[in-house]
């Protein structure tokens, strides 16, 4: 009895209020000696289920999304892709299908993707997702399932800061001319024009085509398909305002690839056959000190760190540039594309 008295009064007991602040919960902070990019949350508890606490704390992320243009959430619950997909919900509205491809992906599930199968000891230069498409995605994110042996990190560029540093000459003329991109199709190099558009019907590519601004020419009697469609290169961000350097002219010409794939891809084909390739929006070429001073740029800007396995990085795709360093060992890295946007909204 005594003991039943001695529960019953530490039932009875008024519990102490306890206070836990944001801060002993998750931490804000940069990584040394690179900056405001990314801004890194970081879990105090490894039981902090990140889909839940993200919305709980949408417009936090939001605001800080729009400032620094990358996030990265680390240490916190991310024990599936059921897990990362409910985090890809919480910020941002459903997943895009990935269209009109242009490097080849393998869906993991629903649509989240690997992030690229490309040969693993090639680097790849930055990019916004999709800036070519006229449809785009706002969002995208990143979740570390496993972490390369070596290397593998995503380097990162603020597409803002890129802008700033081009010279005003060499700016106006894009933003005068935009930028051409053309590919070509069937010839034994890149993406078929069936993977490339998803579709096995030439009549839905060109209708494709056609609803996209995309110019197209069939070759060979229908085994070879041209396309080329003109771009803007600088966009302003629907919410921000800010202006951005938002494109893949300088990503998809063909001097930007490693010398041993570009020198044998310039060997095989003429300049107007390559598989992928940029000019400016008249079609002229890109001079080759233009595109040595955009590269550098981006180089200037890069920001690298390394993954951890549970990692997740939502970036902004209009406000920051991601590529991949080449890497040795497992590396599996998904990849959700969200918030759709098109160029005649910004």
């Amino acid at each position: 009895m005594a003991t039943d008295k001695s529960f019953a009064s530490f039932r009875a007991r008024p519990r102490a209020a306890v206070r836990v602040s944001r801060e002993d919960l998750v931490k804000k902070t940069f990584f040394e000696d690179l900056g405001p990019l990314p801004l890194v949350y970081t879990a105090n508890n490894a039981e902090m289920h990140l889909p839940s606490w993200a919305g709980a704390n949408g417009e936090e992320i939001v605001n800080e999304l729009g400032k620094h243009g990358g996030l990265l959430f680390r240490g916190f619950k991310v024990k599936s892709l059921d897990d990362f997909e409910a985090f890809v919900a919480a910020v941002a509205s459903e997943p895009l299908k990935y269209s009109e491809r242009s490097s080849p992906r393998s869906q993991v599930s629903g649509r989240v993707y690997t992030s690229t199968d490309y040969p693993p000891e090639h680097p790849i230069f930055l990019h916004n997702e999709q800036s070519y498409n006229l449809t785009f995605p706002k969002t995208i994110v990143f979740h570390c399932v496993t972490k390369a042996r070596e290397q593998g990190e995503t380097p990162i560029a603020d597409s803002r800061r890129v802008l700033a540093g081009i010279d005003p000459k060499v700016r106006q003329r894009f933003v005068d001319k935009g930028y051409m991109y053309v590919r070509n199709f069937g010839d034994g190099f890149g993406l078929t024009w069936q993977e490339a558009f998803q579709n096995d019907r030439s009549s839905a590519v060109e209708e494709y085509c056609r609803a996209n601004r995309i110019e197209f020419q069939w070759k060979d009697g229908g085994k070879r398909l041209r396309t080329s469609q003109v771009r803007r290169a600088v966009a302003r961000h629907p919410r921000t305002g800010e202006e951005t350097w938002f494109n893949h002219l300088t990503f998809f010409h063909v001097s930007t690839l490693v010398p041993g794939v570009r020198d044998a891809l310039l060997e095989e084909f003429d300049a107007e056959d390559l598989p992928n390739n940029t000019y400016y929006g008249d079609g002229t070429p890109i001079e080759p000190e233009v595109l040595e001073h955009l590269r550098e740029l981006y180089h200037r800007e890069t920001v690298v760190f390394p993954w951890e396995e549970g990692d997740v990085l939502l970036l902004d795709n209009m406000l920051v540039a991601h590529g991949r360093n080449p890497f040795v060992g497992e590396r599996k890295v998904v990849v959700a594309m969200a918030d759709p946007l098109s160029w005649d909204d910004v």
